[in-house]
């Protein structure tokens, strides 16, 4: 069953930035464009290298207009002493949700249940708090933030210019389609 459009359930958990905890709610994300990088757990290895380079694209989704919440089923005492112990976790700006309780891994339909962790998904959510994109990988395959960049910032181009559609490799600037009988087939 597909999620696009979905819409994200009331929400309440920590979440760990800038050195302190904090609570994230549903009502944070209304109202702008957000990203939800879900990876199976702190302190393993694939997960520490893309959180960095989420990091450090960071500003660009800012600029973008977007906020990134990165989200493990770790509570937001782990989260601290992942970034006490970890250079690349420290180099980390955006709030880091705790799920424990699993109840955003359920909603966006990415828990484990056997092994209470998530499987390592990106999901892009409008500022109606609807999913508009999303990807699951296997747990052993990182991801690359400037893709996952690039489709924010497609998303919101289609969602703006709802006449166009963003081809592959599309980046702002670049020229898109108009559906129409020419493109019967195409999209």
């Amino acid at each position: 069953m597909s999620l696009i459009n979905k819409e994200v359930r009331d929400f309440s958990v920590w979440a760990f930035q800038d050195s302190s905890f904090k609570t994230v709610s549903k009502a944070d994300i209304v109202g702008k464009w957000s990203v939800f990088f879900f990876y199976p757990a702190d302190f393993t290895f694939v997960c520490p290298t893309e959180l960095e380079d989420l990091a450090e694209c960071y500003d660009r989704f800012k600029a973008a207009g977007c906020e990134v919440y990165s989200v493990s089923c770790d509570t937001h005492f782990v989260h601290k002493a992942w970034h006490d112990m970890s250079r690349a976790i420290q180099k980390i700006q955006y709030p880091m949700l705790a799920d424990p309780t699993m109840v955003l891994a359920r909603d966006f339909d990415v828990l484990i249940e056997e092994d209470g962790i998530t499987d390592r998904a990106s999901f892009i959510v409008n500022p109606e708090a609807k999913i508009v994109a999303y990807e699951v990988l296997a747990g052993n395959v990182g991801r690359n933030a400037d893709e996952l960049l690039r489709r924010v910032e497609a998303s919101q181009y289609v969602a703006k210019h709802t006449d166009q559609v963003c081809p592959a490799r599309w980046k702002p600037g670049a020229k898109t389609l108009t559906p129409g009988p020419d493109l019967v087939g195409s999209l």
